[in-house]
């Protein structure tokens, strides 16, 4: 078990020092980054740099209280700074999160009403959040229109609001992009010339709307709540028009207003960029009560699931899912997720199921829909009644939109199912804001754009853009592996690969147990893991591109390779082994059939180098061990 260094110094420090009137510099621990506080025509501004130049030009903060600007005709007055340094277990890309900032607590005034703008810098990013004091009976509606202005020359990577999270990539050129394009959160950005990469979202959102972009034609995003947001397809689709007319008003805050974070990741190439653990570093650690041991309380069970729904597999019955529950004991799976086929059973069913499966080291996970849980009674009720059964985990679908009643909702089913050591996954979502360390019940979300997305055409270009937007801010359920129709411009390997990339505590296969007990692959499939101890993203990786990961579990290594729509050369570098000699066991791609596996060993050390000729779509995974 990790202890926790915390340091807060709430003193005047390097950290926070006053430049001139109206002026503030908070610099990382390493000095790198500077987030710089000032006024422009009284307003409140900020900026951010890099080493020796801007990544967020000077842009304003902007911020009302029931329609009155709070950030305008301001002061800035004194800075009380603060130091936090700790480390925590994680579930992710490593098995150890760092976090390492300076902060500053800024008093601003505007008109009388005094607020704090709090800001931490990191070596990795910088954040920034207001905190409005108020009366404990008092409500207010906030508004926000924050802007972060890129640099000439900046591309982006993001996706409309239409599907709600669940869109595709594009890539832009935001010197050209126009005025009103909306995006998802988080927003990945290239700055010109560099192997700087930003990636631009919120963290410890609760008690608020969640946040989304619009380009104002100026290479800048603002930053809209839900009031200001177009309703999504899905959720338009799921609801009624008086949901719809409902969820578009202004929120109300009661008693004090801290807004979420406000997050600019800052990482100097892809592996600082997928290793960067700004989002989750600003939430705050669990409640011990609840999780004893953190992250490794022993009722929180990160693995692999088998998953009936896109890959046939017989009627939803108790044998078929009995015979489920045996095969992935047979994988080394943790959990079985039924679909909403269980609410046609009985009570003894689902026990029966339970018991069965229990004997076999699997969880049983149930499907609910996330209107059937508004009531607080009704959804306690429910949870009590899954908890009785024995069953270990939730699936609570069809969220679609992030006004704050929906945000109220997750952190409600959060608290409750922790209470009754049920853990949960979250679909048809909103995207992660760290709230996994806060509540590390929460074992994956969906908020991608994945394999039941049955209409996308170049899967490879989508695949290997994920790993750094999507994925660079936290877990995903992409539902990974399917060697039918569904892989698209995709080979089998490259299916198996990204299992080992698209990683999630709760990593749930979209093929059939049958089918991947079937595969030739059989045994690199087991060996997977769903969490890892360490992961370095290696040269050859490109957004759009490629991914070529290497990711460490235990002793064992991976190299995991997904190539994106156009053919492509690699040369790998195994430096990554370290000492000694390592046997391996690969799957690579068939020439010409992308239905087919050719499966291999080797001995490799760290001066070796894997070649890989790949086509589209095409892939490579191995393990290699010490003999």
């Amino acid at each position: 078990m990790f202890g926790i260094k915390r340091l807060m110094v709430l003193i005047l420090s390097a950290s926070g020092s006053l430049l001139a009137a109206d002026q503030l510099a908070v610099k990382s621990p390493d000095s790198k980054i500077s987030f710089h506080v000032f006024t422009k025509s009284d307003s409140l501004f900020y900026r951010i740099s890099y080493e020796n130049g801007d990544v967020i030009e000077a842009s304003p903060i902007r911020m009302s209280l029931d329609a009155k600007a709070i950030t305008g005709k301001v002061t800035i007055g004194k800075a009380d700074s603060y130091q936090l340094n700790e480390e925590y277990p994680w579930y992710g890309a490593h098995s150890v999160a760092r976090s390492h900032s300076n902060g500053s607590k800024i008093s601003i005034n505007s008109g009388g009403l005094h607020y704090t703008l709090d800001v931490r810098v990191f070596n990795n990013g910088a954040s920034f959040r207001l905190i409005v004091p108020g009366k404990s009976d008092v409500k207010r509606i906030p508004d926000e229109s924050t802007v972060f202005r890129l640099p000439v020359g900046t591309t982006a990577w993001f996706h409309d609001l239409n599907m709600h999270y669940e869109g595709e990539y594009a890539r832009k050129n935001m010197d050209t992009v126009k005025a009103g394009q909306w995006a998802a959160p988080s927003v990945t950005f290239r700055l010109p010339g560099s192997e700087i990469y930003l990636s631009v979202t919120e963290a410890d959102l609760k008690n608020y709307g969640g946040m989304a972009l619009q380009t104002d034609g100026s290479r800048g995003m603002v930053l809209r709540l839900p009031q200001s947001q177009p309703t999504s397809y899905p959720f338009k689709l799921r609801y009624s028009a008086e949901d719809v007319l409902r969820l578009s008003q202004p929120a109300a805050v009661t008693g004090t207003i801290t807004t979420p974070w406000r997050v600019v990741m800052i990482a100097n190439g892809l592996n600082a960029l997928v290793n960067n653990d700004l989002v989750h570093n600003l939430c705050p650690p669990p409640d011990k009560k609840l999780f004893p041991q953190g992250i490794k309380t022993d009722w929180i069970q990160p693995g692999a699931a088998v998953w009936k729904y896109l890959d046939g597999g017989g009627e939803g019955t108790l044998e078929t899912m009995k015979e489920y529950s045996r095969q992935a004991s047979e994988l080394g799976f943790k959990h079985n997720i039924l679909e909403g086929f269980w609410k046609k059973w009985s009570d003894g069913d689902l026990k029966s199921l339970v018991d069965y499966s229990r004997e076999k080291g699997v969880h049983i996970w149930l499907w609910e829909h996330s209107k059937n849980l508004r009531e607080a009674k009704t959804r306690q009720a429910f949870f009590k009644h899954c908890h009785e059964l024995g069953v270990s985990g939730l699936k609570i679908d069809f969220f679609d939109h992030e006004a704050k009643e929906e945000i109220d909702l997750y952190q409600s089913i959060l608290r409750e199912t922790a209470e009754l050591k049920i853990m949960v996954d979250f679909h048809g979502a909103n995207k992660p804001t760290g709230q996994e360390r806060t509540w590390p019940n929460e074992l994956t979300r969906e908020a991608v754009k994945g394999m039941e997305a049955s209409k996308l055409k170049d899967r490879a270009g989508h695949n290997v853009t994920l790993p750094f937007t999507r994925f660079a801010t936290g877990h995903a359920e992409y539902t990974p592996v399917h060697f039918g129709e569904r892989r698209k411009n995709t080979t089998w390997t490259h299916q198996i690969a990204s299992a080992a990339i698209f990683s999630a505590p709760l990593l749930t296969y979209s093929a059939s147990p049958e089918h991947l007990l079937t595969n030739p692959a059989a045994g690199m499939i087991k060996s997977i893991p769903s969490v890892w101890d360490e992961t370095i993203v290696l040269s050859g990786s490109a957004i759009g591109e490629a991914a070529v990961y290497a990711r460490r579990s235990g002793k064992s290594w991976f190299l995991a390779v997904m190539n994106g729509a156009m053919p492509r050369s690699f040369e790998i570098p195994l430096a990554f082994l370290g000492e000694g000699t390592f046997g391996a066991s690969e799957v690579r791609d068939v020439d010409g059939n992308p239905a087919a596996v050719e499966l291999g060993k080797g001995n490799y050390d760290k001066n070796g180098t894997i070649r890989l000729n790949l086509a589209e779509g095409g892939g490579f995974i191995a393990k290699f061990d010490r003999p």
